[in-house]
Protein backbone atom coordinates (compact mmCIF):
# COMPACT_ATOMS: atom_id res chain seq x y z
CA UNK A 1 0.00 0.00 0.00
CA UNK A 2 0.96 3.59 -0.63
CA UNK A 3 2.44 6.05 2.03
CA UNK A 4 -0.59 7.54 4.22
CA UNK A 5 -0.33 10.41 6.21
CA UNK A 6 0.71 9.67 9.86
CA UNK A 7 -2.55 10.97 10.89
CA UNK A 8 -4.53 8.04 9.25
CA UNK A 9 -2.29 5.09 11.76
CA UNK A 10 -5.85 4.15 12.64
CA UNK A 11 -7.50 3.37 9.64
CA UNK A 12 -7.97 -0.06 10.73
CA UNK A 13 -10.06 0.77 13.89
CA UNK A 14 -12.35 3.37 11.30
CA UNK A 15 -12.68 0.28 8.88
CA UNK A 16 -13.44 -1.80 12.06
CA UNK A 17 -16.37 0.56 13.25
CA UNK A 18 -18.31 0.73 9.77
CA UNK A 19 -18.47 -3.29 9.79
CA UNK A 20 -18.48 -3.08 6.09
CA UNK A 21 -17.13 -6.74 5.99
CA UNK A 22 -19.29 -8.32 8.26
CA UNK A 23 -22.07 -6.77 6.85
CA UNK A 24 -21.97 -7.70 3.37
CA UNK A 25 -20.21 -10.61 4.73
CA UNK A 26 -17.25 -9.72 2.09
CA UNK A 27 -13.22 -9.90 2.85
CA UNK A 28 -10.85 -6.87 2.64
CA UNK A 29 -8.44 -7.22 -0.05
CA UNK A 30 -6.61 -3.55 -0.37
CA UNK A 31 -7.16 -0.27 0.91
CA UNK A 32 -5.62 2.59 -0.31
CA UNK A 33 -5.05 5.96 -0.78
CA UNK A 34 -7.73 7.40 -3.76
CA UNK A 35 -8.01 10.99 -5.82
CA UNK A 36 -6.39 13.85 -5.98
CA UNK A 37 -8.17 15.66 -2.66
CA UNK A 38 -5.87 18.12 -1.45
CA UNK A 39 -8.23 18.60 2.42
CA UNK A 40 -9.57 14.99 3.45
CA UNK A 41 -7.82 11.71 3.60
CA UNK A 42 -9.30 9.61 1.20
CA UNK A 43 -9.10 5.70 0.34
CA UNK A 44 -10.83 3.12 -1.47
CA UNK A 45 -11.81 -0.37 0.02
CA UNK A 46 -12.07 -3.42 -1.92
CA UNK A 47 -13.44 -6.02 -0.50
CA UNK A 48 -14.60 -9.74 -2.36
CA UNK A 49 -17.99 -10.89 -1.49
CA UNK A 50 -19.12 -14.79 -0.94
CA UNK A 51 -19.83 -14.95 -4.79
CA UNK A 52 -16.34 -13.75 -5.66
CA UNK A 53 -17.48 -10.43 -6.66
CA UNK A 54 -15.99 -7.44 -5.68
CA UNK A 55 -17.50 -4.15 -3.69
CA UNK A 56 -15.89 -1.16 -3.08
CA UNK A 57 -16.08 1.96 -0.86
CA UNK A 58 -14.85 5.02 -0.10
CA UNK A 59 -13.49 5.98 3.39
CA UNK A 60 -12.62 9.38 4.40
CA UNK A 61 -10.34 10.94 7.46
CA UNK A 62 -12.29 14.42 7.60
CA UNK A 63 -9.68 17.20 8.44
CA UNK A 64 -10.65 18.91 11.35
CA UNK A 65 -8.34 21.40 11.34
CA UNK A 66 -10.22 22.95 8.31
CA UNK A 67 -13.49 22.09 9.10
CA UNK A 68 -13.40 22.12 12.94
CA UNK A 69 -17.14 20.60 13.71
CA UNK A 70 -17.08 17.12 12.06
CA UNK A 71 -20.47 16.26 13.64
CA UNK A 72 -22.28 19.40 12.54
CA UNK A 73 -20.74 19.22 8.66
CA UNK A 74 -22.17 15.32 8.86
CA UNK A 75 -25.82 16.42 10.22
CA UNK A 76 -25.66 19.04 6.75
CA UNK A 77 -24.17 16.15 4.59
CA UNK A 78 -26.60 13.13 5.77
CA UNK A 79 -29.60 15.59 5.94
CA UNK A 80 -29.13 16.83 2.47
CA UNK A 81 -28.53 13.56 1.04
CA UNK A 82 -31.60 12.11 2.50
CA UNK A 83 -33.69 14.69 1.25
CA UNK A 84 -31.65 14.02 -2.50
CA UNK A 85 -32.26 10.40 -2.23
CA UNK A 86 -35.97 11.17 -1.92
CA UNK A 87 -36.41 13.42 -4.44
CA UNK A 88 -34.14 11.36 -6.53
CA UNK A 89 -36.34 7.90 -6.14
CA UNK A 90 -39.92 9.96 -6.78
CA UNK A 91 -38.35 10.81 -9.85
CA UNK A 92 -37.45 6.99 -10.84
CA UNK A 93 -34.10 7.60 -10.71
CA UNK A 94 -31.25 5.66 -8.98
CA UNK A 95 -30.71 6.69 -5.64
CA UNK A 96 -27.53 4.55 -5.31
CA UNK A 97 -25.98 6.07 -8.04
CA UNK A 98 -26.70 9.61 -8.84
CA UNK A 99 -26.54 10.98 -4.58
CA UNK A 100 -23.98 10.27 -2.20
CA UNK A 101 -25.46 7.94 0.49
CA UNK A 102 -23.65 7.88 3.55
CA UNK A 103 -22.38 4.34 5.73
CA UNK A 104 -23.35 4.23 9.37
CA UNK A 105 -21.12 2.74 11.85
CA UNK A 106 -21.61 -0.08 13.47
CA UNK A 107 -23.65 2.13 16.13
CA UNK A 108 -25.64 3.78 14.05
CA UNK A 109 -23.59 6.78 13.72
CA UNK A 110 -23.11 8.84 10.41
CA UNK A 111 -18.91 9.20 11.22
CA UNK A 112 -16.29 7.56 14.05
CA UNK A 113 -14.23 9.25 16.08
CA UNK A 114 -11.15 7.52 16.77
CA UNK A 115 -8.54 7.16 19.67
CA UNK A 116 -6.68 9.94 18.16
CA UNK A 117 -9.17 11.89 17.68
CA UNK A 118 -9.49 11.68 13.96
CA UNK A 119 -13.28 11.57 12.29
CA UNK A 120 -14.17 9.25 9.78
CA UNK A 121 -16.52 8.84 6.92
CA UNK A 122 -17.14 6.19 4.61
CA UNK A 123 -19.50 5.87 1.50
CA UNK A 124 -20.59 3.25 -1.18
CA UNK A 125 -17.94 3.75 -4.30
CA UNK A 126 -20.32 4.54 -7.12
CA UNK A 127 -19.04 2.04 -9.76
CA UNK A 128 -18.36 2.59 -13.18
CA UNK A 129 -17.74 6.38 -12.53
CA UNK A 130 -14.92 8.76 -13.72
CA UNK A 131 -13.97 12.14 -12.34
CA UNK A 132 -12.76 15.10 -15.13
CA UNK A 133 -9.95 17.39 -13.85
CA UNK A 134 -10.22 19.67 -16.32
CA UNK A 135 -13.04 20.99 -19.19
CA UNK A 136 -12.22 18.95 -22.22
CA UNK A 137 -15.23 20.03 -24.32
CA UNK A 138 -18.14 22.58 -24.35
CA UNK A 139 -20.80 19.65 -23.94
CA UNK A 140 -18.73 18.15 -20.69
CA UNK A 141 -19.28 22.10 -19.36
CA UNK A 142 -22.65 22.43 -20.45
CA UNK A 143 -23.65 18.73 -18.62
CA UNK A 144 -21.78 19.59 -15.33
CA UNK A 145 -23.84 22.95 -15.67
CA UNK A 146 -27.09 20.73 -15.95
CA UNK A 147 -26.20 18.83 -12.65
CA UNK A 148 -25.21 21.94 -10.96
CA UNK A 149 -28.58 23.29 -11.95
CA UNK A 150 -30.59 21.00 -11.11
CA UNK A 151 -28.44 20.26 -7.42
CA UNK A 152 -29.77 23.90 -7.30
CA UNK A 153 -33.38 22.75 -8.37
CA UNK A 154 -33.64 19.78 -6.04
CA UNK A 155 -32.60 21.84 -2.85
CA UNK A 156 -34.90 24.70 -3.71
CA UNK A 157 -37.08 24.02 -1.18
CA UNK A 158 -34.65 22.74 1.68
CA UNK A 159 -34.77 25.24 4.38
CA UNK A 160 -31.45 26.71 4.06
CA UNK A 161 -31.23 28.54 7.67
CA UNK A 162 -31.53 25.00 9.24
CA UNK A 163 -27.65 24.06 7.72
CA UNK A 164 -24.59 24.60 9.61
CA UNK A 165 -21.85 26.88 8.05
CA UNK A 166 -18.86 24.64 7.76
CA UNK A 167 -16.66 26.79 7.19
CA UNK A 168 -18.16 29.97 8.48
CA UNK A 169 -17.84 33.55 6.01
CA UNK A 170 -16.48 31.16 3.25
CA UNK A 171 -18.17 32.81 0.50
CA UNK A 172 -18.37 36.06 1.81
CA UNK A 173 -16.62 38.27 -0.30
CA UNK A 174 -17.04 41.48 2.18
CA UNK A 175 -15.55 39.78 4.89
CA UNK A 176 -12.80 37.68 2.57
CA UNK A 177 -12.09 41.01 1.52
CA UNK A 178 -11.57 42.53 4.96
CA UNK A 179 -9.32 39.79 5.41
CA UNK A 180 -7.39 40.82 2.61
CA UNK A 181 -7.05 44.61 4.05
CA UNK A 182 -5.41 42.44 7.15
CA UNK A 183 -2.87 40.91 4.87
CA UNK A 184 -2.15 43.95 3.40
CA UNK A 185 -1.44 46.11 6.55
CA UNK A 186 0.16 43.21 8.58
CA UNK A 187 1.90 41.58 5.79
CA UNK A 188 5.68 40.92 4.91
CA UNK A 189 6.95 44.61 3.14
CA UNK A 190 8.99 42.38 0.81
CA UNK A 191 6.13 40.57 -0.88
CA UNK A 192 4.21 43.61 -0.82
CA UNK A 193 6.32 45.69 -2.86
CA UNK A 194 6.51 42.83 -5.58
CA UNK A 195 2.94 42.59 -5.62
CA UNK A 196 2.25 46.52 -5.76
CA UNK A 197 0.29 46.23 -8.70
CA UNK A 198 -2.17 43.59 -7.77
CA UNK A 199 -2.77 45.04 -4.28
CA UNK A 200 -3.76 48.16 -6.28
CA UNK A 201 -6.09 46.26 -8.54
CA UNK A 202 -8.15 44.53 -5.66
CA UNK A 203 -8.55 48.01 -4.21
CA UNK A 204 -9.27 49.62 -6.60
CA UNK A 205 -12.67 47.22 -6.52
CA UNK A 206 -13.22 47.66 -3.49
CA UNK A 207 -16.44 49.60 -3.97
CA UNK A 208 -17.93 46.19 -5.47
CA UNK A 209 -17.16 43.72 -2.67
CA UNK A 210 -21.02 43.59 -1.26
CA UNK A 211 -22.75 44.30 -3.91
CA UNK A 212 -24.39 40.83 -3.66
CA UNK A 213 -24.11 40.52 0.20
CA UNK A 214 -26.13 43.82 0.24
CA UNK A 215 -29.17 42.48 -2.20
CA UNK A 216 -29.31 39.26 0.04
CA UNK A 217 -29.37 41.84 2.77
CA UNK A 218 -32.54 43.55 1.08
CA UNK A 219 -34.02 40.61 0.54
CA UNK A 220 -33.54 40.87 -3.52
CA UNK A 221 -31.64 37.60 -3.57
CA UNK A 222 -33.02 34.42 -1.95
CA UNK A 223 -30.86 32.16 0.61
CA UNK A 224 -30.31 28.95 -0.76
CA UNK A 225 -29.03 25.76 -0.20
CA UNK A 226 -25.44 25.85 -2.42
CA UNK A 227 -22.57 23.77 -3.14
CA UNK A 228 -19.99 26.50 -2.50
CA UNK A 229 -17.03 24.41 -4.19
CA UNK A 230 -18.65 23.96 -7.96
CA UNK A 231 -15.45 22.57 -9.59
CA UNK A 232 -15.91 20.16 -12.43
CA UNK A 233 -13.92 17.45 -10.51
CA UNK A 234 -16.84 17.66 -7.99
CA UNK A 235 -19.20 15.85 -10.53
CA UNK A 236 -18.97 11.83 -11.15
CA UNK A 237 -19.51 11.45 -14.79
CA UNK A 238 -20.55 8.04 -16.13
CA UNK A 239 -18.54 6.27 -17.50
CA UNK A 240 -20.12 4.86 -20.54
CA UNK A 241 -22.55 7.68 -21.45
CA UNK A 242 -20.20 10.08 -19.93
CA UNK A 243 -23.56 11.73 -18.59
CA UNK A 244 -22.58 13.57 -15.47
CA UNK A 245 -23.77 11.47 -12.44
CA UNK A 246 -23.52 12.95 -9.17
CA UNK A 247 -22.29 16.04 -7.52
CA UNK A 248 -20.13 14.31 -4.61
CA UNK A 249 -17.42 17.05 -2.04
CA UNK A 250 -20.45 18.11 0.07
CA UNK A 251 -18.37 19.47 2.64
CA UNK A 252 -18.97 23.09 2.19
CA UNK A 253 -22.69 22.17 1.41
CA UNK A 254 -24.16 25.49 3.57
CA UNK A 255 -26.63 28.67 3.06
CA UNK A 256 -25.51 30.88 0.45
CA UNK A 257 -26.19 32.50 -2.65
CA UNK A 258 -26.75 30.29 -5.95
CA UNK A 259 -24.35 33.24 -7.78
CA UNK A 260 -21.87 31.68 -5.81
CA UNK A 261 -21.96 27.95 -7.14
CA UNK A 262 -22.56 29.42 -10.88
CA UNK A 263 -19.57 32.01 -10.53
CA UNK A 264 -16.95 29.33 -9.25
CA UNK A 265 -17.74 27.24 -12.12
CA UNK A 266 -17.02 29.73 -14.66
CA UNK A 267 -13.73 30.56 -12.56
CA UNK A 268 -12.63 27.28 -12.91
CA UNK A 269 -14.20 25.91 -15.76
CA UNK A 270 -14.41 28.86 -18.27
CA UNK A 271 -10.75 29.99 -17.60
CA UNK A 272 -8.46 29.12 -21.53
CA UNK A 273 -5.51 29.90 -18.67
CA UNK A 274 -4.18 27.35 -15.76
CA UNK A 275 -5.22 28.54 -12.34
CA UNK A 276 -1.70 29.12 -11.98
CA UNK A 277 -0.47 30.19 -15.34
CA UNK A 278 2.67 32.41 -15.69
CA UNK A 279 1.96 34.06 -19.43
CA UNK A 280 -0.97 35.59 -18.76
CA UNK A 281 -1.59 36.21 -22.37
CA UNK A 282 -3.10 32.76 -22.06
CA UNK A 283 -5.48 33.76 -19.34
CA UNK A 284 -8.94 34.89 -20.71
CA UNK A 285 -12.94 34.39 -20.52
CA UNK A 286 -14.15 31.68 -23.20
CA UNK A 287 -17.25 32.90 -24.32
CA UNK A 288 -18.28 29.67 -25.86
CA UNK A 289 -17.70 27.16 -22.08
CA UNK A 290 -19.67 30.35 -20.28
CA UNK A 291 -22.72 30.45 -22.92
CA UNK A 292 -22.37 26.54 -22.98
CA UNK A 293 -22.26 26.32 -18.78
CA UNK A 294 -25.58 29.47 -18.31
CA UNK A 295 -27.36 27.23 -20.98
CA UNK A 296 -26.74 24.24 -18.96
CA UNK A 297 -27.65 25.64 -15.47
CA UNK A 298 -30.54 27.68 -16.45
CA UNK A 299 -31.42 24.60 -17.75
CA UNK A 300 -30.92 22.35 -14.79
CA UNK A 301 -32.26 24.97 -12.45
CA UNK A 302 -35.39 24.88 -14.66
CA UNK A 303 -37.10 27.95 -13.54
CA UNK A 304 -35.77 27.30 -9.94
CA UNK A 305 -34.11 31.01 -10.22
CA UNK A 306 -35.84 34.40 -9.68
CA UNK A 307 -35.22 36.73 -12.63
CA UNK A 308 -32.68 38.89 -10.25
CA UNK A 309 -31.11 35.93 -9.48
CA UNK A 310 -30.67 35.36 -13.23
CA UNK A 311 -29.61 38.78 -14.11
CA UNK A 312 -26.58 38.84 -11.69
CA UNK A 313 -25.27 35.60 -12.92
CA UNK A 314 -22.03 37.71 -14.42
CA UNK A 315 -21.59 39.70 -11.28
CA UNK A 316 -21.71 36.29 -9.61
CA UNK A 317 -18.65 35.23 -11.92
CA UNK A 318 -16.69 37.91 -11.61
CA UNK A 319 -16.84 38.30 -7.77
CA UNK A 320 -16.40 34.60 -7.18
CA UNK A 321 -13.33 35.12 -9.44
CA UNK A 322 -12.10 38.39 -7.83
CA UNK A 323 -12.86 36.70 -3.99
CA UNK A 324 -10.53 33.73 -4.91
CA UNK A 325 -7.74 36.42 -6.30
CA UNK A 326 -7.86 38.05 -3.03
CA UNK A 327 -7.90 34.79 -0.85
CA UNK A 328 -4.64 33.90 -3.29
CA UNK A 329 -3.07 37.06 -2.54
CA UNK A 330 -4.12 37.43 1.55
CA UNK A 331 -2.02 33.98 1.81
CA UNK A 332 0.82 35.31 -0.48
CA UNK A 333 1.37 37.95 1.62
CA UNK A 334 1.23 36.46 4.77
CA UNK A 335 3.38 33.52 3.92
CA UNK A 336 1.74 31.00 1.86
CA UNK A 337 -0.06 29.51 5.11
CA UNK A 338 -3.33 28.46 3.68
CA UNK A 339 -2.92 27.03 -0.11
CA UNK A 340 0.04 24.50 -0.93
CA UNK A 341 2.54 26.07 -2.93
CA UNK A 342 5.42 24.19 -5.32
CA UNK A 343 7.43 26.95 -6.15
CA UNK A 344 8.11 30.51 -5.15
CA UNK A 345 5.64 33.18 -5.50
CA UNK A 346 2.73 30.05 -6.51
CA UNK A 347 0.04 31.81 -4.50
CA UNK A 348 1.30 35.72 -6.56
CA UNK A 349 1.12 33.45 -9.31
CA UNK A 350 -3.06 32.38 -9.02
CA UNK A 351 -4.23 35.74 -7.72
CA UNK A 352 -2.50 37.10 -11.12
CA UNK A 353 -4.36 34.98 -12.94
CA UNK A 354 -7.31 35.31 -10.98
CA UNK A 355 -7.35 38.91 -11.29
CA UNK A 356 -6.88 38.85 -15.27
CA UNK A 357 -9.75 36.45 -15.79
CA UNK A 358 -11.44 39.26 -13.93
CA UNK A 359 -9.94 42.06 -15.91
CA UNK A 360 -11.13 40.26 -19.06
CA UNK A 361 -14.61 39.84 -17.69
CA UNK A 362 -15.24 43.11 -17.24
CA UNK A 363 -13.80 44.21 -21.20
CA UNK A 364 -16.77 41.75 -21.94
CA UNK A 365 -19.17 42.50 -19.91
CA UNK A 366 -22.14 43.27 -22.57
CA UNK A 367 -21.05 39.84 -24.34
CA UNK A 368 -21.68 38.32 -20.98
CA UNK A 369 -24.96 39.76 -20.00
CA UNK A 370 -26.16 39.42 -23.68
CA UNK A 371 -25.51 35.36 -23.47
CA UNK A 372 -27.09 35.19 -19.91
CA UNK A 373 -30.62 37.30 -21.38
CA UNK A 374 -30.38 34.84 -24.56
CA UNK A 375 -29.98 31.54 -22.62
CA UNK A 376 -32.65 32.91 -20.22
CA UNK A 377 -35.49 33.00 -23.02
Amino acid sequence: MSTINPACARIDEAIEAFGIGSAINGRLLQKDPYGNGHINDTFRLRYETPDHSEKNYILQRMNHDIFRNPPLLMENIVNVTEHLRGIILSRGGDADRETLNVLKTRDGASFFRDTDNNYWRGFPFIERSICLEKVGSAKDFYDSAVAFGNFQKMLADYPATTLHETIPNFHNTPSRFRDFQQAVQNGDRERAALAEKEIAFALDRASETAVLTDLLDRGELPLRVTHNDTKLNNILFDRDTRKALCIIDLDTVMPGLSLYDFGDSIRFGASTGAEDEIDLDKVTLDLSLFEAFTKGYLEGCDGSLTAREVEMLPMGAKLMTYECGIRFLADFLTGDTYFKIHRANHNLDRARTQFKLVADMEAKWNQMAAIVQKCSL
